[in-house]
């Protein structure tokens, strides 16, 4: 199965562990990680013995479901990645114990360079209608941190919509500040999905990041 998808600015593929080092410069960047732990960068050792072996197995158990490397089509730069997967194999969305068993979890992590041209939203469009239409997704979900403003702008411009407040604890984000642990939790399902397309509400590919 071809995996492979392609935006007006990126090629989508399945992430290999050729892409070890582009996770590990990613994650090397302190705003990269604000909203994830607080700025910290994370050690190559960690990418190779926890990070990536979580990826690539998601990637091989859960076609066509997965990660996906984003590559600009403009400069052949290794842009970021992309996750559309199960919820329920997601660590700390389990603990929220607010799941349906279908669900599908979106998220992404773009170099600093490729915000605010709205690449995050057409990425994540991408893998939405890939998902409703083709892979038979029947809810797809999402979650950030209030104060993360850039991406709940990305959620609301895909055509999710919030559907409630929580906070996570020290222990989830021990490395965020406490005040900044609130997060919302954003839905869209296929029946909603396909209501959009008939009113013509296809979102475009614009955002704050």
């Amino acid at each position: 199965m071809n995996n492979e998808l392609e935006t007006a600015r990126f090629y989508l593929r399945p992430i290999t562990e050729a892409d070890t080092q582009h996770l590990f410069e990613l994650d090397s960047d302190p705003e990269v990680m604000r909203y994830i732990n607080g700025g910290h960068p994370m050690p190559y050792e960690a990418v190779v013995m926890q990070l990536m072996p979580r990826v690539l197995e998601c990637v091989r158990s859960q076609a066509p479901l997965g990660f996906w490397s984003a590559t600009c089509k403009t400069t052949q730069a290794f842009a970021g990645w992309f996750h559309f997967y199960p919820a329920k194999e997601h660590p700390m969305l389990q603990e929220l114990q607010q799941l349906q068993p279908q669900d599908v979890v979106l998220g992404y992590r773009l170099h600093q360079r490729f915000w605010g041209q709205g690449m995050a939203t057409e990425g994540a469009q991408a893998l939405v209608a890939k998902g409703f239409e083709e892979w038979q997704v029947q809810r797809v979900i999402a979650w950030a941190l209030t104060v993360n403003r850039g991406s709940t702008r990305v959620m609301e411009k895909v055509g999710l919509r919030s559907l409630q407040g929580f906070w996570f604890t020290e222990a989830q984000l021990s490395k965020v500040k406490p005040e900044e642990r609130r997060a919302v939790m954003y839905v869209l399902d296929r029946a909603t999905y396909f209501a959009q397309q008939t009113l013509g509400d296809r979102v475009p590919a614009l955002s704050d990041q």
